[in-house]
């Protein structure tokens, strides 16, 4: 991968990122080649490889956003989190996820697989782990608690997005704080 400091480097990446998000509108992922991907960024092949091993990566470096997004969402909170009153923060990555749905379909796979879906729960099991060791009394960091919070958010996110789970954002960002809760408590010290 290219040198992270040129801005050259950045814009490149950016526009190869956008033209990959613009691809995924209009067909899944595994349809996408990188010969369509450098002709709707203005580049060349080499370019591309300068920057990317192969899709999969331009793929993972593309959703980091959302990602983000989501780590900082079901992170959004103080102190004692109440189980009844989810982020407001959740509730908004669930309504742009929603807007979006067909492209995060095809970086997102039933029950959690995908690009998006392996960075999203590395992510998201990586943070919980440090917040759980920072704000539990022992600083009780349980690797088991942090998978299956990331692994059961990945894999609802997944599923609602695929319409296999019912639900508006707001029902499902309080269904969804429910469990991560519930997971929480189960490995309370």
């Amino acid at each position: 991968m290219a040198a992270s400091g040129d801005p050259r480097a950045a814009r490149t990446r950016g526009r190869l990122r956008q033209a990959l998000l613009a691809a995924c509108e209009e067909q899944p992922l595994e349809d996408v080649s990188v010969l369509e991907v450098v002709r709707r960024a203005g580049v060349g092949r080499a370019t591309f490889y300068l920057h990317y091993e192969d899709l999969h990566g331009l793929a993972v470096d593309a959703c980091a956003e959302l990602v983000r997004t989501a780590v900082d969402a079901l992170h959004a909170w103080e102190a004692l989190p109440d189980p009844a009153s989810p982020p407001s923060a959740l509730n908004e990555l669930l309504e742009s996820a929603r807007e979006r749905a067909a492209l995060y379909r095809s970086l997102l796979r039933p029950g959690g697989g995908g690009p998006l879906g392996e960075l999203l729960h590395r992510e998201l099991m990586e943070r919980s782990l440090a917040e759980r060791g920072r704000r539990l009394p022992g600083g009780n960091a349980d690797e088991v608690a942090a998978s299956a919070v990331a692994a059961a958010f990945t894999g609802v996110l997944a599923d609602w997005l695929h319409e296999r789970i019912p639900g508006s954002p707001a029902e499902l960002s309080g269904r969804v704080w429910r469990l991560l809760g519930a997971i929480h408590a189960a490995f309370r010290p």
